[in-house]
């Protein structure tokens, strides 16, 4: 998880078993973007964020033939926390 990401969305996906790390249990606050993603490689792990620049970070990658485990993105305005819940579930 993102370090933007609503603490709710970390809680709900708990309650439902799903291992999930946040990057400030990782000791990752306020790293950049791409040492978040080269996080998330070593951690074998997909990265959820309501940030863009994630978005522009792994599409660079992807340019560059890079690998990464994946980006997760949610608008923070468009998709409620339950919904958030749901469809990572």
């Amino acid at each position: 998880m993102d370090e933007h990401v609503p603490r709710a969305i970390t809680t709900g996906l708990r309650l439902y078993g799903v291992d999930v790390v946040t990057v400030q249990e990782d000791n990752f606050s306020g790293k950049s973007d791409r040492e978040l993603l080269d996080r998330a490689l070593s951690l074998k792990r997909a990265i959820f964020t309501n940030d863009v620049d994630h978005l522009i970070e792994a599409a660079k990658r992807q340019r560059a033939g890079d690998t990464f485990y994946g980006v997760i993105y949610a608008h923070p305005l468009r998709v409620s926390i339950g919904a958030c819940i749901k469809h990572l579930l």
